[in-house]
Parts: structure tokens; sequence; C-alpha cells
């Protein structure tokens, strides 16, 4: 078999690629190593930037996110028990960001991709690259016991931190960067209105927290918590009176609670592959970078190289010209580096740390006084959260 584009990875930078290309009329094809129900069971990020949803309608699969995303235009910053509001449309000029699920989106993208008749290839196990350092690349795959081989032009490497892509790379041919951090995020959903409208970031002496929802019926709570911490040791009780606790006082008796239906504990990390383009090989998404989800960013820088490496394609298919391909991994790190940044600081001022004095919450609190009483500050940190120009 072949095409012109093999895309490793059917989440939503895979699905949103080869969407892209298909609608340029570039004939690709998509592999994971796992099936359609157990993608669509991961419940991952839901905060659009204007960018993300934009490259949704350029991909014809837009449709449900404007009837059921929520479009908001600012969210809440709380610090030593007062409330402050970040009026994101006013500060960048009429920008603001959707809240929509990750599940949807994916589905959005599965389902307008099988309506076009373009080709995905689920329980694909053994996916390797061959040959990306030269002009015939190819794939192989193992499905139903036997093994394919898929030749194509380029191979997008859209399948995770833990994908076969970024591990076919030379070991002398890339460098990482990457930070751990000492604690986690606890999170559960619960079927239960959210507590407000908006996104509530919550810095407290006693950790994080962050009130988000999925849709006006269905919320997802966070709070910080240490990473030996195990989920069956927090009952839902437990769990809603440490998020009350870290909350200012107004929304803590606001609060509805429900039963969970999901809970689980994930870690943080930022993490940044260079280069991210190896011949015909690109990485694109997790496979390149990972950022902690405090500023919202790990979905849409996945779109923004999506972006970069889509407009590459299409140019070198349109016009033969390899000027977008050549500087796809420059272009695509340097606004990376700018998310890295921004998601590490938003870590750093929101979240008690291990050394975290008195003192240091007493900075941190200065800091986020500073930073909701001045309009250069606060016009920095809304420009950051709707997301900079591609």
């Amino acid at each position: 078999m072949r095409t012109k584009v093999a895309i490793i990875g059917s989440g939503p930078s895979g699905l949103l690629l080869g969407q892209l290309l298909t609608e340029a009329a570039i004939d690709n094809v998509v592999l994971d190593r796992v099936g359609k129900d157990y993608i669509l069971g991961r419940v991952r990020a839901g905060v659009l930037e204007e960018g993300t949803v934009g490259l949704m309608d350029q991909a014809k699969s837009g449709a449900h996110m404007h009837a059921a995303g929520l479009p908001h235009h600012g969210f809440s910053l709380a610090f030593d028990g007062r409330d402050h509001r970040i009026d994101l449309y006013s500060l960048t000029g009429g920008k603001r960001v959707v809240v929509y699920g990750q599940t949807e989106l994916t589905r959005d993208l599965m389902e307008h991709r099988e309506a076009s008749g373009a080709l995905t290839v689920y329980d694909a196990a053994n996916v390797t690259p061959h040959d990306f350092d030269g002009a015939s690349p190819y794939l192989t795959y193992d499905k139903n016991g036997i093994t394919h081989r898929l030749d194509c032009d380029f191979i997008a490497g859209c399948d995770g931190f833990h994908g076969a892509s970024r591990k076919a790379v030379p070991q002398g041919a890339i460098r990482t960067f990457e930070k751990v951090y000492p604690f986690g995020w606890l999170g559960i959903l619960a079927d239960v209105a959210p507590v407000s409208h908006e996104l509530i970031y919550a810095n407290h002496p006693r950790g994080f927290a962050l009130c988000s929802m999925r849709s006006e019926t269905r919320s997802r709570y966070y709070i910080q918590c240490s990473l030996d911490e195990k989920v069956e040791d927090w009952s839902d009780a437990r769990f809603w009176d440490e998020l009350r606790w870290r909350l200012p006082e107004n929304h803590a008796e606001a609060m509805v609670t429900a039963p969970s239906f999901a809970k689980s504990i994930a870690p943080l990390r930022s993490f940044v592959a260079e280069p991210i383009r190896f011949g015909r090989l690109f990485l694109v998404g997790d496979a390149a970078h990972i950022v902690p989800p405090t500023g919202a960013k790990g979905l849409n820088l996945a779109a923004s190289d999506v972006f970069y490496l889509s407009n590459a394609l299409i140019e070198f298919y349109g016009h033969r010209s390899e000027a977008g391909i050549d500087a796809y991994s420059q272009k695509a790190l340097a606004r990376v580096w700018k998310a890295v940044r921004f998601s590490w600081w938003m870590t750093t001022i929101m979240h008690r740390f291990p050394n975290t004095d008195d003192f240091g919450q007493r900075l941190q609190e200065a800091e986020l006084d500073y930073l909701v009483q001045s309009p250069a500050a606060s016009t920095s940190l809304a420009e950051n959260y709707v997301g900079l120009p591609y």
C-alpha cells in the first residue's frame, strides 16, 4: 500500500492533520496501535485557543464544537481569600477561548474522516518508521497476525510521548529538555453544574486548585497533591472538603457536589525535543513536547504544530516547494518554547512547592496581586492564555 503522508497516531493532532490534508486533496493514512473505543474513552483537556477553533473549521469539523462548546471571555484568579477576574476579551481586543472536551473534538474529527472516506487503520501493532532519512520512507505494522508495509513520501509522528516516532530517531540526532514537577493533580469528573461559569485558578497555602468544566452539567475539578498519593485514599467526601478549603468563601459555599464517575492523579512535567524534523519524519504534539496543564496549552500546542506542518505539506504538493518543510522545526519550536515558558510560569506562581515556606507563599501572593492590579501584566497573561499568533 502507498500513500503520500503516513500519520502515526489518531489522537487530535493526527486526525486534525489528516483532515486538513484530506480537504487539500492530499492522500494520507492514519494508523493507531489501539482501537476507537479506547481513544474515545480518554478524558483530556478542553480549553481551545482561537487558532485551534479556526483549524477545526478549516478541517470542516467544527460544527458540533460551535453548537456545544462554551465560549469563555475570562477566568478567575483566586488567592489570599480573594477572587479576581481576568477579562480576556477586553484585554486582547476581542479574543476568547472555547471550553470543549478533547474527547468530543476527537469524535468530531473521527466522524468527519470516516464520512470523507479517508483511511484509518486501528489496532495496528508494532508501527515502525523506516528510511525516513532518505527519499523513500515507509512504515511497517502488524495487524491480524500479518506484517504490512505502507510506503509514503512523509511520516508525521503524532503518537504521543511514549510513541514509536521519537524513539525511531537516532539518539545523537535529538536533544531533549525536561523538568519534572514534585507534585501531581488529583482530578475528578462529576455530573454536576460547575461552581462558576468560567474557570477558577486558585493559589492556597494548602496547594493549587482548579475549577473547570466539560459542559453546563459536567464539572472537572483538580487539586494539587503529592506524587505518593493514591487515588483509592481519596473518597469523594475528602476531595470535596479539600477543594472547598482551597477556594474563596463565596465559591466554597456555592459549590454543589455529586458522586464522581472518574478520578485520577496526573504527574506534571515540561518536556521539549529538538529538532522535530528528521529528514521526512516530523514530530507533532506530545511526541515533541509536553507542558503542565496549568496554562491549558497541551492540545493547543499540538494544533499549532499541525498548522505549520499542514501548510508546509500543502505548499510542497501544490508548488513543489520545500521551504515550509525546511522551516517546520524552527517555526514550531519558537512557539512551543513560548508556551512552555508560560505554562512553567503559571505552574510556579500557582502551586505550593515542597520548599515553599510562609515567605515564599507571601511572594506568590504579592506577584498575583501585582498581576491583577497591573493592566500591562494582566494583558500579558491574557495574550498568552488565549494563544499567541501562529
